[in-house]
């Protein structure tokens, strides 16, 4: 952290797009400029998206910023949040690759006609053939090659000198510079009949195959990069607004909230909103990775981005533009792929030395050469082939590129990943812990029995309705539902406490209502003997009670249950197949606890736990050893998920439990727990292999050009392959599904 920039001072983000970066050492250079600002805590620059999060004191000026970037020689713009103009910059930002792509495709192939007569003696050399060019010739072809290829690297190069920096273009510009110069300095000094071996072939040749790595790494790159691109093309750009005079088509943009839209068969909804009128199926497989249509009714929810089936249907927007969860998806898919990995701040520190580094092992290589009395070509020739080969630009895209694949795969399964240390403490996960409600069932629970002791069962739920009406839990919802179908007037309670882990205290007409368990009505002092009796028979069925008690006296006891999910007892049985121990954490009875556990497969049950215990839980966890991540539902589920290595939040749940988790699952399915698991494992595995290769080019290929062993246009080769391997590489990450899906 700065030290202009106390511990305790609010700070607030700012988002840059940084254009012109090309390897590691841009990316850290542009990092380092940037944290040296005053003001600034943290800055964080992810190469394949050109993206720059900066953390810094309120009354930072983003211009500063900018143009703290423009002085290390990069462009810079403050990065746009809001859904129309994000979308409009990623069209722009995907015309310029497009732009750029297409110019170096031209340039590869110019240089490579040029090149070729270049290398056409080595061609024939195997065949026994001898082709000589004359200096001059070699002259001719080489020079525009030097010139039009080798610009955007002398450019790149003199930006990043002026900045005070090294990148990959100063190798580039160093190695092919010496090949050229030195040739030209012969046929100058000796003039062309008469120079020495020249190395004319090799500037070429290097540039053209690093133009045709760079080609390969553009589109490679794009693959990669895809998720965010798809998610931003689902927003329409129309809406039908139904107003009093008509159907008017207007920009989505001016649409407002309470707005009623008609959404016609096959056209993508422009904003969430809730059903009011007609029946249809809706697409929703890009935003949640559901791959069945969902049936929608009046009441139903829907989402923006998704594609309406055969019905036409009148909505109700309730959220719109940066508001909608599609927006909420893109921040988040955003917000994982700027992250860093851990181990990634490894890799900054090396690529930050590495580029002096390489540029004082050539110039001890060339003087080594020279001191054991080896020609003055050949000593050029290994020097350049050391700079050539140790570009880090396969070092650099080693851990984002697999990243961007790895969170762009799991957003189309409707896998969201927050944050990127969650995606790499996943993989190390051993011990997975379900909230029950919500999650393991599915979290509606409806009222199977009912226990009045004055036989009088419709009195006893009209009583226990009417004193839950200010309540949101689940349980209570399930008793007014039962009211409702009974046909039972309610009654507004005049006072109502809820109390945590127990149950609620209520006046109605007078009365104290007490609705809850043992623990409640011990506390208040009331007799349960008789409800302890009848609850127990109903909880080793599985069942949850609530003893209702009216004026110090318990009245009845009332018994529902929660269905469990259809999906549950396979997603538990994937999980014990990937090595990982289930835990159910609940707060019911023990006895109703492991009846459900009997029923689903699971053998560790912690019950009869608070939610302001639910965290303490995971400590003890914590203190056995375990590595834990906590799969949640609900807002008393958000101080656990928060105290878990990983927390894992039901996409359907409360929105505190999603932004506390570090991954958000869009369809409330167990199963997709293991696939969360299975996506951070595997790319985890890929930033491993990638570095493992990209690392391992330069440790075997460095030494070799040193020792003259590769020549320059055989290490320009391997340098292009480098980079073109670890971004393919990652790019076999886009083919990941999860498993559910194949099923």
């Amino acid at each position: 952290m700065d030290a202009a920039v106390k511990p305790d001072e609010a700070l607030k983000t700012v988002r840059l797009d940084v254009i012109g970066m090309t390897c590691a050492a841009c990316s850290t250079r542009v990092e380092k400029v940037l944290s040296r600002m005053p003001g600034v805590a943290h800055a964080s620059v992810n190469l394949p998206l050109e993206t720059a999060e900066i953390d810094a004191v309120e009354s930072m000026d983003p211009d500063a910023l900018i143009r703290a970037v423009e002085k290390a020689g990069y462009e810079a713009k403050v990065h746009d949040d809001r859904a129309k103009n994000r979308r409009a910059d990623s069209e722009e930002a995907n015309a310029r690759a497009n732009a750029y792509e297409r110019r170096t495709f031209l340039l590869l192939v110019f240089s490579a006609l040029l090149s070729l007569p270049l290398i056409a003696p080595m061609i024939a050399m195997p065949f026994g053939l001898e082709i000589a060019i004359p200096a001059l010739v070699q002259l001719a072809l080489a020079t525009p090659v030097q010139i039009f290829a080798g610009a955007r690297f002398y450019v790149g190069a003199f930006k990043a000198l002026r900045g005070g920096g090294a990148n990959m273009d100063v190798l580039v510009t160093l190695g092919t510079s010496a090949a050229y110069g030195y040739s030209l300095f012969q046929i100058i000094a000796l003039g062309p009949q008469h120079a020495g071996h020249l190395y004319f072939e090799a500037s070429a040749v290097i540039l053209t195959l690093i133009l045709f790595g760079k080609l390969l790494e553009l589109r490679a790159k794009r693959t990669t990069t895809s998720a965010i691109r798809s998610l931003m093309a689902l927003r329409p750009d129309v809406a039908h607004r139904i107003t009093d005079s008509g159907l008017e088509t207007i920009s989505v943009d001016d649409l407002r909230e309470g707005d009623r839209i008609l959404v016609k068969p096959g056209e993508r909804v422009p904003a969430d909103g809730e059903i009011l009128e007609g029946e249809s199926e809706l697409d929703e497989s890009l935003i949640t990775g559901e791959s069945l249509p969902i049936s929608k009714e009046p009441g139903s929810e829907v989402i923006a981005g998704t594609i309406n089936g055969s019905g036409a249907l009148t909505v109700r927007t309730t959220a719109l533009d940066e508001n909608t969860k599609l927006a909420r998806i893109i921040r988040l898919v955003e917000a994982a792929q700027t992250g860093k990995a851990p181990v990634q701040h490894l890799v900054d520190r090396v690529s930050a030395v590495f580029v002096p580094v390489i540029v004082v092992v050539a110039l001890v290589t060339f003087a080594s050469w020279l001191a054991f009395g080896l020609a003055v070509d050949e000593a050029v020739g290994a020097a350049v082939a050391v700079l050539v080969i140790a570009c880090p630009c396969a070092l650099g895209l080693a851990t984002p590129t697999a990243l961007v694949a790895g969170t762009g795969a799991a957003a189309r399964a409707g896998i969201l990943i927050r944050d990127i240390e969650a995606l790499e403490v996943a993989h190390k996960i051993d011990t997975i812990v379900f909230d029950k409600t919500g999650t393991l069932t599915e979290g509606k629970p409806a009222v199977t029995d009912i226990r009045a002791f004055d036989r009088n069962e419709d009195r006893l739920i009209r009583i226990a309705a009417s004193a839950q009406l200010p309540s949101e839990h689940p349980l209570a919802k399930a008793m007014i539902a039962e009211a409702g179908k009974r046909g039972l007037p309610l009654a507004q309670p005049t006072s109502f406490k809820s109390v945590p882990g127990r149950g609620l205290i209520a006046t109605i007409a007078g009365e104290i209502v007490m609705i809850g368990n043992g623990r409640l009505m011990d506390e208040q002092g009331i007799d349960r003997f008789m409800a302890d009796q009848i609850a127990r028979g109903f909880e080793a069925e599985g069942k949850t009670c609530a003893t209702v008690a009216v004026a110090g006296r318990v009245v009845g006891v009332i018994a529902m249950a929660d269905r469990i999910r259809e999906e549950t007892p396979d997603a538990l049985a994937r999980l014990r197949s990937l090595h990982l121990t289930p835990v159910m954490l609940t707060g019911d009875t023990q006895v109703v606890a492991e009846a459900v556990a009997a029923k689903i497969g699971i053998d560790r049950v912690t019950a009869g736990v608070p939610p302001e215990g639910k965290a303490g839980a995971i400590a003890r966890l914590h203190s056995e050893g375990a590595t834990v991540a906590m799969v949640g539902d609900g807002i008393n589920d958000a101080p656990a998920l928060a105290a878990a290595d990983v927390g894992i939040a039901m996409g359907e749940g409360a929105d505190v439990a999603m932004e506390t988790a570090g991954i958000t699952l869009m369809r409330s399915r167990p199963e997709l727990v293991a696939d969360a698991i299975a996506v951070s494992r595997a790319t985890v595995s890929k930033i491993r292999q990638n570095l493992f290769w990209a690392f391992i080019y330069n440790v075997i290929g460095i030494p070799l050009a040193a020792f003259g062993l590769l020549t320059p246009a055989v290490a320009g080769a391997a340098m292009a392959l480098s980079s073109v391997s670890v971004v393919t590489n990652a790019g076999l990450l886009a083919r990941w599904k999860p498993k559910a899906d194949h099923e």
